[in-house]
């Protein structure tokens, strides 16, 4: 795969760190869309699990580990985060490489609910939103994936072009939640 983006569009921005949240990007090997043909869902799940040890999950859900997930981003599609997908995974479902379309971002430490919160209409409570959880929605205006890897910490995905943005998103709502800590 050529990487046609020289530099991360956050560069100089991340990591983040305010009282005692996190912000990181994280830059897997590749994201790959995967969209199973009519017909194909569990043979395109079988063999996506062969192929990297995680199948297709169910709606609202992800499947796998750090370095090769894959995460349900709507009806009919998920996302493959990490390993660079086999193209013999084509006779079940159309692939499309994303890794350039996608910024990662790993948003960790205590309150990080708090400041998703201002962000997002989900619900990220963790008796709601648990580890493993996914869901596609808003980050501010943009769109966003959101993905809950541990108890306290999300991954985010956002359009590259969006990157920026959502740093300084991020930045005012990190801030917010710790002047409010401030104040107890």
């Amino acid at each position: 795969m050529v990487n046609l983006v020289s530099k991360s569009p956050v560069d100089g921005l991340v990591p983040l760190k305010i009282n005692g949240l996190s912000l990181t990007e994280i830059v897997p090997e590749q994201v790959t869309s995967v969209a199973p043909y009519a017909g194909q869902e569990s043979a395109a799940s079988e063999a996506l699990t062969a192929l990297i040890g995680a199948g297709i999950p169910a709606p609202n859900r992800s499947t796998g580990r750090d370095g090769a997930r894959v995460i349900w981003t709507g009806a009919g599609q998920a996302m493959v985060i990490g390993p660079v997908v086999d193209p013999s995974l084509a006779q079940h479902a159309a692939l499309t490489d994303q890794s350039d379309a996608w910024v990662t971002f790993k948003l960790q430490g205590q309150g990080v609910e708090e400041v998703l919160a201002r962000l997002t209409p989900l619900d990220l409570n963790p008796g709601v939103f648990k580890t493993g959880h996914a869901a596609r929605s808003q980050l501010g205006h943009m769109n966003a994936v959101f993905l809950k890897v541990a108890a306290d910490a999300f991954e985010i995905m956002i359009f590259r072009s969006m990157a920026r943005t959502a740093v300084h998103e991020f930045e005012i709502a990190m801030k917010a939640v710790a002047a409010r800590a401030a104040l107890s």
